[in-house]
């Protein structure tokens, strides 16, 4: 059987005979080739950087490319991200920084650098809505693209179009990513995992049953942990047995989500890729060097997080109708509080009384090792914060607040703060927003 596959070097397409070899490219003599009998057909991809925040950090630190980097700070925080040769050694996204640290003593530690990798990631989406309008972002470093019908546009097929994108994003912006072809989203997503760093999977549509087949049940989006043990407390371990199973039985056994594996576990899935995914909330937290129980200690770190809530409110157009506290206690219980607003804000003052509000319920003796402050249900920028015909020193204190907002993009974050705020630095959290 003869198949498509594409250069990732010289971007040639050539046909291959299929075989259990790994093809070469005959132009440039590159092993670097995707090929598949339906390459040339699939249209939903799913585009994954490869260990995005250390990648950036790597970028532009070329002494540390070749050792261990991890991304977090301090050894109460945790590991936001690590490269690959840190993998090696066992460390993991989310592990605690003492356990990460254990693993791999010799690691670069390096605190991560949020605007910078917003930027870049600006950056890649940008070239991702060169390819298409239908690109739906799921977090800061990847996304999914629907490219059917733009074989016209660009003259080439989907998959032509994304090796292209893969070495143009490696070129000028000098990050890896890793893509995914399929025939829906469930599978791009998983096919962007397969061949992780700087790789370029497919899972074709004839091959969907045979290759769901194989896999554990943990491959399901959606399956966690507490899932598994139920699905195992039943027999079912593998992906080949829920495909065995009748749909109205899993569901009369699961529930909705019992329906939901019958779909997935058989590569059905009708979701569109929905280009216009708007953030639901928008938040900041911190986690503390030592933990805190008192409104002195706590409020002025909240004050500090309101703020930053707020900037990115304004900046994004955007106000919060809910407001929502989250703590976690030192034995790492958490702790989440929300309340419904009267009006929608996106007022650091606001945020932050409302926050107080909230967290002086909560004061009962309890230390905390994380405090966060955020709002969700968000509208239009242009509902916030009316003016009260009650409380005379709003208009005031909302003056006051968009003056400082001037000062601070004038002359930085540290134009003019608060006595509040300036207590909250010399604490030194490891802030993560």
């Amino acid at each position: 059987m003869t198949m498509k596959g594409i250069c990732r070097n010289c971007f040639a397409v050539e046909r291959f005979v299929q075989s259990s070899t790994k093809p070469r490219c005959s132009a440039c003599g590159s092993p670097r080739v995707v090929a598949h009998t339906e390459l040339l057909d699939l249209t939903i991809a799913h585009v994954d950087c490869d260990a995005f925040y250390a990648s950036v950090e790597k970028r532009d630190r070329p002494e540390v490319r070749d050792q261990p980097v991890i991304i977090g700070g301090g050894r109460r925080g945790v590991v936001a991200t690590c490269c690959y040769i840190a993998r090696t050694f066992g460390v993991r996204s989310a592990m605690p920084m003492f356990k990460a640290t254990k693993l791999c003593p010799h690691a670069v530690i390096i605190r991560g650098d949020m605007e910078k990798y917003v930027r870049v990631s600006g950056q890649i989406r940008a070239l991702m809505d060169d390819l298409t309008p239908a690109v739906q972002p799921i977090s800061i470093d990847e996304a999914f693209l629907d490219l059917t019908g733009t074989q016209r546009l660009h003259h080439a097929s989907a998959a032509e179009t994304l090796a292209r994108f893969a070495h143009k994003v490696e070129q000028d912006i000098g990050i890896t990513i890793s893509v995914g072809l399929s025939h829906n989203k469930f599978l791009a997503k998983i096919a962007s995992d397969l061949d992780k760093p700087r790789g370029f999977a497919v899972i074709g549509e004839a091959e969907t049953l045979a290759f769901l087949a194989r896999q554990n049940v943990s491959l399901i989006w959606g399956v966690g942990k507490a899932m598994q043990k139920k699905l195992a407390a039943d027999g079912i371990h593998t992906i080949a047995q829920l495909q065995t199973m009748e749909e109205a039985v899993l569901g009369k056994r699961y529930g909705s989500i019992g329906l939901r594996l019958a779909r997935l576990a058989r590569g059905q899935d009708s979701r569109k890729i929905e280009s216009r995914s708007a953030a639901k909330s928008v938040s900041s937290e911190t986690t503390f060097n030592t933990d805190l129980a008192t409104a002195e200690e706590l409020q002025p770190i909240l004050r500090r997080l309101a703020e930053r809530v707020s900037t990115r409110l304004k900046q994004k157009s955007i106000a919060g109708a809910t407001l929502v506290l989250k703590l976690k206690t030192a034995d790492f219980r958490q702790r989440t509080r929300n309340r419904a607003l009267g009006d929608p804000t996106q007022l650091a003052d606001r945020i932050y009384s409302e926050g107080v509000s909230l967290l002086k319920a909560e004061l009962d003796g309890t230390r905390f090792r994380l405090i966060g402050i955020g709002v969700s249900d968000l509208v239009d920028g242009r509902f916030a914060d009316p003016l009260d015909l009650v409380d005379h020193g709003a208009k005031k204190r909302r003056a006051a607040e968009f003056a400082m907002d001037q000062i601070r993009a004038r002359f930085g974050r540290d134009g003019v703060d608060l006595g509040l705020t300036f207590q909250a630095k010399d604490r030194k959290p490891k802030d993560k927003s």
